[in-house]
């Protein structure tokens, strides 16, 4: 009897578990028929979204305008104007020709930033890669000869500094005053001991770099090329210089050159030197070639635009021949229209309808040309 009770009673237990695993089953077979329901639904809400999304880029596609038209006409923007590519040499105690004093360089600076002239690099203006903001002017800022007033490093409490007297100590001081007057000048030298500081020389082409300013080539000698018969000296006067700077500036080309006393070779069969070829093995290629100033540049995409051939503005106050910085300022002043107008936009080309036969269209590049007026 007793081994019966226990034989039901192990029949019932195992029969409750086969029932419990079998609820079991049924509630996640359960879950799993909901699951493919679920998964629609989330399907749908992404599908809404993306559809939502697409008509979200449809509107903003729709609402894109035209650069053209954020251009402000009433600005006059003439991309085909004037810009000036000042000439300085010193900056000492006493005014003369070549010399500004430290208080007449940063007058000069004030009274660009005001007049709304803003530096640019001299191979950005070769370049057409022109970037100032809407209404205002670049202006290349170039220094020659190198002299130890350009940039002299002196010690204060122990440390080396940057004379704040010398040209790169006023432009540095200036920029910290107004940052949207950046640092932007070529200092072009000649020989092997530029700035005059021999200890310092690398040091300083260096410093020069880092801080976005750009070195030149003033040739060897500060030759004349005038006096100049042999292509060969040619090459040796501009391609020892450059070797000589792009040895201790590795990875930087000397490709600009200012002309001594703004002096060509009489034979004009010898101009092509002047750009490239080849000393010792080293070769160069100059971007750009400047004249000594007297007026200036027309614009980079006028038909007159010639790089190995650049006018440049004397910085100075001098009325002889009307060939000082502030005698064109004046000249702007009184004929806005001559003056390079920036529109404020680097991938177009504002030009007045008046000046469109200026414009040489291949030296655009992919800048698109916007011709506005009657």
């Amino acid at each position: 009897m007793k081994k019966t009770i226990k034989f039901v009673s192990i029949a019932l237990i195992l029969l409750l578990l086969a029932t419990g695993c079998s609820g079991n089953t049924n509630s996640a077979n359960a879950d799993e028929t909901q699951k493919p329901e679920d998964q629609t639904q989330q399907n749908n809400a992404g599908k809404v979204d993306n559809e939502e999304n697409q008509q979200e880029g449809v509107k903003e596609e729709s609402t894109d305008v035209d650069p053209k038209e954020e251009i402000d006409l009433s600005l006059k923007p003439n991309e085909a104007g004037q810009i000036m590519v000042l000439m300085y040499h010193n900056v000492g105690e006493e005014e003369a020709e070549w010399v500004r004093t430290p208080e007449n360089f940063k007058k000069d600076l004030k009274t660009l930033y005001e007049k709304g002239y803003r530096p640019i690099s001299l191979a950005d203006f070769v370049n057409n890669n022109i970037n100032v903001g809407a209404g205002l002017t670049p202006v290349v800022l170039t220094f020659d000869d190198g002299n130890q007033n350009n940039f002299n490093i002196i010690e204060k409490d122990g440390e080396k500094i940057v004379d704040p007297n010398s040209v790169v100590g006023i432009l540095e001081e200036f920029n910290k005053e107004y940052p949207d007057f950046p640092l932007k000048a070529t200092f072009f030298v000649f020989g092997e001991n530029p700035f005059r500081q021999p200890e310092l020389l690398e040091y300083k082409l260096n410093y020069l770099l880092e801080k976005g300013f750009d070195i030149g080539n003033h040739t060897l000698g500060h030759n004349d090329m005038s006096k100049v018969t042999d292509p060969n000296k040619i090459q040796e006067f501009i391609g020892k210089q450059a070797a000589f700077l792009e040895k201790l500036v590795p990875g930087y080309k000397v490709n600009t050159y200012a002309l001594s006393y703004g002096a060509r070779p009489k034979d004009k069969a010898l101009y092509p030197y002047l750009q490239k070829g080849e000393f010792e093995g080293k070769s160069y290629e100059n971007i750009a070639v400047l004249n000594v100033g007297w007026d200036p540049s027309v614009s980079p995409i006028d038909k007159a635009f010639d790089p190995y051939a650049i006018h440049r503005v004397r910085a100075s106050e001098t009325k002889v021949d009307g060939v000082g910085m502030y005698d064109w300022m004046a000249v702007f002043d009184k004929n806005p229209e001559r003056r390079f107008i920036s529109d404020g936009n680097p991938d177009i080309v504002t030009v007045p309808k008046n000046l469109e036969e200026k414009v040489d269209k291949d030296k655009l590049g992919d800048r698109e040309l916007y011709i506005y007026g009657e």
